[in-house]
């Protein structure tokens, strides 16, 4: 059983822990499950809450054009989880909600057990209306998105006192649990018999919670109108001090959060350089993301590690001795996953991708600012490339939201390339991006692309995901890999300078100019130097860029300074 004294509360609006459990949409929710995965292993007090989502995020197919066609994900969470005798309820729109909670419980490498707590309404004592609230993740309009949060905030709260947490701490995930403060300060108030806030309530408040914020885009960051927040919640003091909540008539959740929070970080260094201009007077800290590593190393590569550092799941950073590891070592385990990799695509697409030929992945959601299709940019170029380099073939994931009609447009114009380039270079799209498929791509690729614009990537943990299992990156200098790019030796930099197109174009000729001039001659004209390359990955970034070791930040930094 989990230990419930001094308990840290982690609030997600998605947690991301196996495909039969879909209630994530991607990097932010898979990094929460990685992030409770790392709290159970060094033993945090901690207590997680998230959303039931009956019909999960989305699942994806694709016509024969590319067209991405959303359908609901079916699956029974009573078979998954464990229902909770205790019901709560949350004032939304004047009604009383009716708040269950199913259980899981993660146990860590060390024997010790979080457990996640995920919140549902589809009770018959709810008006129908309400029983749909968290039927689906990321669906419907702000109303909507306004009475999720609650249920997460002020329901998420409230069921763990029920269930006798005694929680200490409060650790919102984003914005979207800015409403655990509206419960903390209205606890205060009314034990104090108080109508407004002042010092001593907002100190309250204060010392009970820390907010993590993920996107340097402003329309990242919800906005909502302060009147329909108070129409659906019911007013607030705090509603009243858009000193504290926003602008004028507009609640902004990240000020509110940071406003209340003893300790607000971004996710790597250069997001909180982006985050502290972006909400100037606010202390922004870093605590770079990380990685669980156990979850993430594929089975060929874990093999290896068991032989030559028994005690890496425990303690992540003895995979810094693998750097001893020999070359051919290497070689044997990666080969072994990118002939599952392979095998699973050729399966389930039909395809022809070959087990000799240099792999390149891409997998990540489909939209502008990632630039998924960056190389295939100029097919002519590509083809020329090959020719003279080598065989490349290059496997895609990724889901668009289903509000983003030029992600979807970006996932048809790689289906395009597809088809255009058939007979010469084998480029697959595969649907329906999960856990299960990330597992096989971030161990089997032979690089890893991201090129993302800058500095519109917050961190990014897929490229962590790879060079934990020896893959090396290739991707713009942007998020985590400012600070995990070593050139030549952990991988490399797509480089250039500009504004939109321009920059566009400038990191599509330095992806061309790397690939031609220096990963492909290096892949196929000195293997074993290329192994030195993987191995260094591994050493390097693999074993610091994890959840242990950001799990520990976060203790010493947020929870336990």
């Amino acid at each position: 059983m989990p230990n419930r004294n001094n308990t840290i509360a982690y609030f997600s609006m998605e947690i991301g822990l196996d495909s039969s459990v879909p209630t994530y949409s991607g990097g932010l929710g898979i990094l929460a499950g990685d992030t409770i995965r790392a709290a159970a292993d060094v033993g945090l007090p901690f207590a997680a809450v998230t959303l039931l989502y009956r019909e999960g995020y989305f699942r994806q197919r694709l016509n024969e054009q590319g067209l991405q066609i959303e359908e609901p994900v079916q699956w029974n969470p009573e078979d998954r989880l464990e229902l909770m005798p205790q019901r709560v309820h949350v004032p939304l729109d004047g009604r009383n909600v009716y708040v269950r909670a199913f259980r899981m419980m993660i146990r860590g490498v060390t024997g010790h057990y979080v457990p996640i707590y995920f919140l549902d309404t589809d009770l018959p004592e709810n008006d129908p209306r309400d029983r749909h609230l968290t039927r689906a993740l990321y669906a419907g309009d702000t109303d909507h998105r306004i009475r999720q949060e609650a249920i997460l905030g002020i329901g998420g709260r409230r069921m763990l006192r029920a269930l006798t947490h005694d929680v200490v701490m409060n650790h919102m995930n984003e914005g979207h649990a800015f409403l655990v403060i509206v419960e903390l300060l209205s606890e205060y108030l009314s034990r104090h018999n108080q109508g407004h806030i002042d010092a001593a309530s907002a100190q309250y408040a204060r010392e009970r919670c820390v907010f993590t914020t993920h996107t340097p885009i402003p329309a990242g960051h919800d906005r909502f109108n302060i009147h329909r927040v108070r129409a659906i919640v019911g007013d607030h003091p705090v509603f009243h001090r858009p000193d504290l909540s926003g602008e004028g008539d507009t609640l902004n959740t990240t000020v509110l959060a940071m406003h209340f929070s003893r300790f607000s970080n971004a996710v790597s260094r250069k997001h909180g350089e982006v985050s502290r201009g972006m909400f100037p007077g606010h202390a922004i800290a870093p605590i770079t993301n990380g990685v669980h590593a156990a979850s993430w190393v594929g089975p060929s590569m874990a093999s290896l590690f068991d032989r030559h550092q028994p005690q890496w799941r425990e303690w992540n950073a003895d995979l810094r001795l693998i750097a001893g590891v020999p070359e051919s070592e290497i070689l044997a385990a990666h080969g072994e996953a990118k002939r599952a990799l392979i095998e699973h695509i050729n399966g389930q697409m039909g395809s022809r991708l070959d087990p000799e030929v240099f792999t390149v992945a891409f997998a990540r959601r489909a939209t502008a600012y990632k630039r998924p299709a960056m190389l295939l940019s100029d097919v002519g170029r590509l083809r020329a490339i090959v020719r003279s380099a080598g065989p490349v073939q290059v496997i895609y994931a990724g889901k668009a939201h289903p509000h983003d009609g030029r992600g979807k447009e970006i996932i048809q114009e790689i289906v395009r390339a597809a088809g255009t380039l058939r007979r010469e270079i084998e480029v697959v799209f595969v649907p329906n991006y999960d856990i299960e498929l990330a597992r096989l791509y971030v161990a089997g690729s032979d690089l890893w692309l991201n090129n993302p614009e800058p500095p519109l990537e917050a961190s990014g943990t897929s490229g962590m995901k790879a060079a934990l299992n020896g893959v090396p990156s290739l991707s713009t200098m942007d998020g985590w890999w400012i600070e995990g790019c070593a050139e030549g030796v952990t991988g490399w930099a797509i480089e250039g300078e500009g504004q939109g197109d321009a920059l566009a174009a400038a990191h599509a000729n330095s992806l061309y100019q790397k690939l031609e001039h220096v990963i492909l001659p290096l892949y196929y004209g000195d293997r074993t130097g290329y192994a030195k390359v993987m191995r260094r990955a591994v050493a390097i970034n693999g074993s610091y860029f994890t959840t242990e070791r950001m799990a520990r930040e976060y203790a010493l930094r947020a929870y336990f300074p």
